[in-house]
């Protein structure tokens, strides 16, 4: 029998805590796993180098960073964590990810830091809950 997991999506916006906190709650109910996911900005494609590699080592390092915090909040609750730092858009590598690693649920915000596109409800949110394999908890 295949250990169940559950995909945390944080984008660094003060939902992120509320949607680790419910990951925490729900990872506990199902002696589930946790597959968080943090979609970082696009690499700039055509910036040359050196600027390339300094943009590329500035995204990464930030991302890697703010994981970093919301990891270690599933470690101190005895909660077995995996990172995947993605690259955007998020609502395809989100679902990607639940697809490849057979997640029963995808915890998420209702909005996030896409700013223009947050107005209209959600809009990565609302694209997950139309492509997703898999049922999704959205946490306002």
């Amino acid at each position: 029998m295949e250990d169940k997991k559950i995909l945390v999506a944080i984008d660094g916006s003060p939902h992120s805590d509320r949607v680790v906190a419910a990951g925490i709650e729900y990872a506990k109910l199902l002696k589930a796993k946790v597959v968080l996911v943090y979609c970082h900005r696009r690499i700039p494609a055509i910036v040359g180098e050196p600027s390339r590699s300094d943009s590329t080592a500035y995204i990464i390092e930030r991302a890697e960073k703010l994981i970093t915090s919301y990891t270690s909040r599933f470690r101190e609750a005895a909660i077995p964590v995996e990172e995947r730092l993605m690259e955007e858009p998020a609502s395809p590598a989100i679902t990607e990810v639940a697809r490849i690693q057979h997640c029963e649920l995808i915890i998420m915000g209702s909005r996030g830091l896409t700013n223009l596109e947050g107005l209209f409800v959600g809009s990565v949110t609302n694209r997950v809950l139309h492509t997703t394999p898999c049922s999704v908890l959205v946490v306002k």
